[in-house]
């Protein structure tokens, strides 16, 4: 027991001076080894450059910004499909509406997976701000092998609408999506879905209607501007000022060629 008794101070003394910031006993000492422990960590930070940061914050903003949605330009009507009239054999159509719902001018252009068979007027175009327009799709549709209906089969053709933010007085021409191509947006992929033409349903009637509007459309854009020019009256009446003023002014200098003889 005696010799447990000696040993036992000094192990308690050497725990002690290995921790010495825990001594409830000498305060000022604790603090101040705390105090020039902070110091030398405070001493010993490297440097950091605000150029780094503002680096490192802007590479996370791109990186956050690029898990967000994309933020859509266009509104398009239908908004998920191109629906066609099923006619094996013979070229259908169908029609999309696109209106411009941002402050800016957008360029827009049509990709489908069957260039061979399909084709859209127009490819592609700009929209000013509110402006719409209604495309109309062109696509062969064959025979199927086995003389059945399939309008419950899922169509593997689909169609991509790209959408840019351009600047106002620009003319469109396709190459302006692959010069800028980060900054071309995705607005929608439409897959095909067929229409019983002897079946009535909304999105058929819808469908007519749209293709109606889409051809009145082109015909009004092929019709020559009105010309600008003297009025037509009756049958052949023409009203023009200046004829009117010059031939007041001839008979005026033949009376006074009479006068002067």
């Amino acid at each position: 027991m005696g010799i447990a008794d000696r040993r036992k101070p000094s192990s308690e003394g050497k725990l002690w001076r290995l921790c010495p910031f825990w001594q409830s006993g000498n305060g000022s000492s604790s603090s101040s080894s705390t105090q020039n422990f902070q110091q030398h960590k405070i001493r010993g930070r490297p440097h950091v450059d605000d150029t780094d940061a503002r680096s490192s914050s802007s590479t996370v903003s791109s990186v956050a910004r690029s898990f967000l949605p994309t933020r859509r330009r266009l509104r398009l009507d239908p908004a998920n499909n191109l629906y066609f009239p099923y006619e094996p054999g013979k070229q259908v159509r169908s029609a999309v509406r696109m209106k411009n719902t941002s402050r800016s001018h957008v360029a827009f252009k049509f990709q489908t997976t069957a260039p061979k068979s399909c084709y859209m007027r127009p490819p592609g175009g700009i929209l000013a701000p509110g402006e719409s327009i209604i495309a109309t799709v062109f696509k062969f549709m064959e025979h199927p092998e086995n003389n059945e209906k399939q309008l419950d089969r899922k169509s593997n053709v689909k169609f991509k609408i790209m959408s840019l933010k351009v600047k106002a007085g620009m003319d469109y021409v396709p190459e302006l999506f692959d010069e800028q191509k980060d900054k071309v947006s995705v607005e929608r992929i439409l897959h095909v879905v067929f229409l019983d033409v002897e079946r009535p349903s909304p999105a058929l009637e819808k469908l007519k209607r749209q293709l109606a509007e889409a051809e009145a459309a082109v015909e009004a854009r092929k019709k020559p501007p009105p010309e600008i020019g003297p009025r037509v009256i009756g049958e052949g009446l023409v009203i023009d000022e200046w004829k009117e003023r010059r031939e007041k002014y001839l008979a005026q200098q033949q009376v006074e060629a009479v006068d002067s003889v």
